[in-house]
């Protein structure tokens, strides 16, 4: 009897630390209630056209979240038709992050009447992550078109970037500053099929908006010889009372083949967005990759406007209230965030 009872009380025990074994494992792997591991939060990334720098910026951008998020983020970058699109498809929920003008993102979100399709229909689903670096207006024309000035293009046909994007706002509001926006006939086209139009004599001269030196301008410049028309100071004057976005700068000889002098223009700033919604955690995260992996951003992407990408240029130019994500980490780096920007509900 003894021994009976040895045995049956041993055969218990065995089976009661199975039994806790058991569980422990099917909790530790997620099976009893609250996961262990997080599914990666998906993140689509709207850039620009094949021809500019909003496309490999963000293309290389998704890739260094693949990598170093652990698992956190599963991100694409996508083309898009650039800020003003972009960042109405953010609001409607087609996609949870997008690059696009500073100015822009300032009109979006302040319902501004700037812009036409903005004008009491505020976009206030967007947050700032980054300024990322500037935003060159290029005003492109080939050498021997006879064209040197602003005042040149008075008739012309000239290609002002698709219809309602950012690159078509700073042309109309650069020609209205000049006086010329009446006089244009306006084509709107993307940054590569313009390459071809100007090459077959279609269009005149084309607006570029975009990182230098930029992809299509330098397809373009590979081929045929160019001329940038400047942006002289009168206008810049004139412009910069209407919208105080604008900066003066200057596109340095060399930048493309056959540029051989400096030449005088205007900018805005690129800003990263995402929507309000996207989680805290997973934004912090964007923020401090973005920052801890510059480095490796700008070697993928090889542009000098890129290279201006950094912390210390972080809140230079932003327009529109930072994502409590990003906030967080610019707190921890102690960075001084106006009161303007900080978090809203």
């Amino acid at each position: 009897m003894r021994k009976g009872l040895s045995q049956q009380a041993m055969i218990g025990l065995a089976i009661a630390v199975i039994v806790v074994i058991v569980a422990a494992a099917f909790v530790f792997m997620g099976g009893g209630g609250e996961e262990t591991q997080k599914e990666a939060y998906k993140i689509t990334i709207l850039t620009g056209s094949t021809g500019g720098t909003y496309y490999p910026v963000g293309t290389a951008y998704a890739q260094l979240l693949n990598e170093y998020s652990n698992g956190l983020i599963q991100a694409t970058a996508v083309t898009g038709k650039a800020s003003v699109s972009n960042i109405e498809e953010i609001c409607r929920g087609t996609a949870e992050a997008g690059l696009a003008q500073n100015d822009i993102a300032y009109y979006a979100y302040h319902g501004s009447d700037k812009i036409q399709k903005f004008a009491g229909n505020p976009q206030d689903c967007i947050r700032a992550v980054a300024v990322l670096y500037p935003e060159t207006i290029q005003i492109v024309t080939l050498a021997d078109s006879g064209i040197q000035s602003l005042q040149d293009l008075a008739g012309k046909k000239v290609a002002v970037g698709q219809e309602g994007s950012g690159t078509y706002w700073n042309a109309r509001q650069i020609l209205e500053a000049a006086g010329l926006w009446d006089q244009i006939q306006p084509v709107y086209r993307s940054f590569k099929e313009v390459v071809e139009d100007l090459k077959l004599g279609a269009v005149d001269a084309a607006f570029y908006t975009a990182g230098i030196p930029t992809s299509a301008v330098e397809n373009l410049a590979a081929e045929k010889p160019i001329y940038i028309i400047p942006v002289p100071d009168e206008v810049y004057q004139t412009l910069k009372q209407n919208y105080p976005f604008y900066t003066q700068v200057t596109i340095p000889a060399g930048t493309y083949t056959g540029l051989d002098n400096d030449v005088q223009t205007v900018a805005v700033m690129s800003m990263l967005l995402v929507h309000k919604d996207v989680p805290k955690d997973v934004v912090y995260t964007m923020t401090k990759i973005l920052f801890e992996h510059a480095d490796e951003l700008k070697n993928k992407v090889q542009k000098q406007s890129v290279q201006y990408i950094s912390l210390d240029h972080a809140l230079e130019g932003l327009s529109i209230p930072l994502h409590e994500g990003a906030y967080q980490y610019y707190q921890e780096q102690g960075l001084q965030v106006p009161a303007e920007f900080q978090p809203t509900g």
